[in-house]
């Protein structure tokens, strides 16, 4: 069943964003955040075996919408699409990322900072956006200015998004969920401390959109 953008960016008030550097971490750190709660994953691609955790994870891991992150160029769509990812999301955005993505079908998450990027991505019917990078780019009262002109799009903060600012971006009418990385640090993923990862999912999965 083919997910959609609504469900990617509704299912769970945060998106955890997922730097897999060893490959066999890759079940147990998904296992742990859905546990929790958080069902969406972003995996993204900056290490080796980010495709392959992909793989792992749709194919071990029930419950489990399997994205891509870190996607820039049109070979790294294909090769999240290879791998199973059943949404991408991307930093930015260029003309033939999104002419390729759009024609795959797959539901994307393109990252925007400024109205004139927004209102590019409107004109090819796109609504869903991520914020990134969230706080350097204005945070919260940035969110707010383009949610005036322009309250038809729903944004996914990423980027310095932290336990302490995340109920204040979920507060805002044009923020559907956040995205962010705290729920499993790398040094609780390197000691393979799955419960305090779940512990830290259920947290996030509890905060209130």
């Amino acid at each position: 069943m083919t997910v959609s953008i609504k469900e990617v960016m509704t299912t769970s008030p945060v998106m955890p964003v997922m730097v897999i550097n060893q490959l066999e971490q890759a079940v147990p750190l998904a296992r742990a955040l859905v546990e929790g709660g958080l069902k969406v994953l972003e995996i993204t691609l900056r290490t080796p075996v980010a495709l392959d955790a992909i793989r792992r994870i749709k194919a071990e891991v029930p419950g489990a919408i399997v994205g891509a992150g870190t996607i820039i160029n049109t070979q790294t769509l294909k090769n999240a699409i290879d791998a199973g990812a059943e949404f991408i999301v991307s930093p930015g955005v260029t003309d033939s990322l999104l002419d390729a993505a759009l024609a795959s079908g797959v539901p994307i998450l393109p990252g925007v900072i400024t109205p004139s990027e927004v209102m590019r991505l409107m004109d090819r019917g796109i609504t869903a956006m991520k914020f990134f990078p969230a706080e350097a780019a204005g945070g919260i009262p940035m969110l707010k200015s383009i949610g005036g002109p322009l309250p038809q799009v729903t944004f996914c903060p990423t980027g310095g998004v932290n336990p302490k600012n995340a109920v204040e971006y979920l507060a805002l009418s044009n923020v559907a969920c956040v995205g962010g990385s705290w729920m499993a640090p790398s040094e609780l993923v390197d000691a393979g401390d799955w419960a305090e990862i779940t512990r830290r999912a259920a947290e996030a999965s509890a905060l209130k959109k």
